[in-house]
């Protein structure tokens, strides 16, 4: 995201209205809903983390134990439980 000065995309009479709440500071200005992107859409994360839990259930499934897989993967026992959960109702 990056900023803009209001009076180079705003009409005068618009920031002066603004101005009535906010005198000063930074303003947020969400998205269209139809113009929002899901949460991943523009990175690798999302497809990483797919690959990354199936990876766990099914070296879950091998037999390797929750805790092992915690400090292999980095994350907490719940972490793994909920992931193999998740991959045994979607998988």
């Amino acid at each position: 995201m990056k900023y803009e000065k209001a009076q180079n995309i705003l009409p005068h009479n618009i920031i002066k209205i603004i101005q009535n709440y906010m005198d000063g500071g930074y303003l947020y200005i969400p998205r269209k809903n139809e113009n929002k992107k899901s949460w991943g859409e523009n990175t690798e994360t999302k497809r990483y983390l797919k690959a990354r839990d199936e990876e766990i259930f099914n070296i879950y499934s091998m037999g390797v134990s929750v805790k092992v897989l915690s400090e292999q993967y980095f994350l907490t026992e719940g972490s793994i439980r909920r992931i193999i959960r998740k991959q045994k109702k979607y998988g």
